[in-house]
């Protein structure tokens, strides 16, 4: 007796120890066991998703042996000619910037910005007409022409006129709606500036300024605004304004000049109401101090001066005149097809403080 009740607890305590670790390995097969079924499930179920996905139907049988098939790709968009308004589907890069088979006038075209905002214009596909004052074009006009036939495919005419000659303008945008049958946009860009204190101006030079910087401005967006009821098309008109007609320029003396770009910009704001309703779009373009030829000029009497306005703006620099070509391109394209009776002011953040 005390023998087997010697060896009962040493059986027992032996039996006891066998068996953990079985028991361990039996829990691990367990657990083992239930991923299995975890994953199998879980990849019946991907299974499942992905034959929904392919047009499986419960008729349908998987075949372990048979290559899957990717879903047939999507028909290519029919091009109809008619571009959505979210543009998908279309080989084009932006083209709500294009002005294709549009019929654009630049006043001030000879020479300059003026210029240099046509050749933009070309560049974007329209037809550009030059009008200006004098007899004959600049030098650079004829390369910029040269360049519209060779390598543009496009046209850059000249016409000369003096936006003062308000019997002759009317003529002249008929003639070029006559012309193509279309007149889509207008660049109001023939300006000039005095320096004259404002206890010196006689009547007779602020009245001349008044005519070609405001008064002209009018006359030529009336003109071109005509034609473009005539053909029901509507349009886009951009009147240059300036970063002046909204601040005085600081040791500038120049009341005159600054009153008509303000009057610009308030014209811009009234044509853009009245003329809404014939899918007219009015807005106006205010540059910043740009080094332009005659401001290169000035810089040779007036030195100190370069240095003082570049110190005005945040990015201590005069603007060039080809930083607006894009902002020109913009204003008459369908890119800014909802903006009307906008100042568009590209100053270098001159007056943002």
């Amino acid at each position: 007796m005390s023998k087997t009740l010697g060896l009962l607890p040493r059986t027992v305590s032996s039996i006891t120890h066998a068996f953990r670790p079985v028991a361990s390995k039996g829990l691990a097969r367990m657990k083992k066991h239930e991923d299995i079924l975890k994953l199998f499930n879980s990849r019946r179920a991907s299974i499942s998703l992905h034959k929904k996905a392919a047009g499986d139907t419960p008729a349908r049988r998987f075949n372990a042996t048979a290559s899957y098939q990717s879903p047939a790709p999507e028909p290519p968009v029919e091009d109809k000619g008619q571009q959505s308004t979210a543009y998908l589907g279309t080989t084009k890069r932006l083209p709500e910037f294009s002005l294709a088979n549009r019929v654009i006038v630049v006043t001030g075209g000879a020479r300059g910005i003026g210029l240099i905002q046509a050749e933009a214009l070309l560049e974007a596909g329209a037809t550009v007409y030059a009008l200006d004052k004098e007899p004959e074009p600049s030098a650079e006009f004829d390369v910029v022409q040269r360049r519209a036939r060779k390598e543009l495919g496009g046209r850059l005419h000249y016409r000369q006129l003096d936006v003062r000659q308000d019997q002759e303008l009317p003529k002249v945008f008929r003639e070029i709606g006559d012309e193509h049958g279309r007149l889509d946009g207008l660049v109001a860009g023939a300006a000039y500036q005095q320096e004259i204190s404002a206890l010196d101006y006689r009547a007779k030079e602020a009245t001349e300024m008044f005519e070609v910087n405001i008064t002209g401005v009018l006359m030529t967006a009336q003109a071109a605004a005509k034609q473009m009821i005539r053909f029901g098309n509507g349009g886009s008109i951009v009147m240059i304004g300036s970063m002046s007609g909204t601040v005085a320029n600081r040791e500038l003396i120049s009341a005159a000049y600054n009153a008509s770009k303000g009057g610009v910009l308030q014209l811009g704001r009234n044509l853009a109401m009245e003329w809404a309703e014939h899918k007219i779009r009015v807005n106006t373009l205010s540059p910043g101090y740009t080094k332009t030829t005659m401001v290169t000029e000035l810089f040779k009497t007036h030195p100190e001066r370069e240095s003082f306005w570049e110190s005005q703006n945040m990015m201590n620099r005069l603007s060039k005149p080809e930083e607006y070509r894009g902002a020109v391109v913009f204003l008459l394209s369908d890119a800014s097809s909802f903006m009307t009776g906008s100042d568009l002011r590209i100053d270098g953040g001159h007056c943002a403080w």
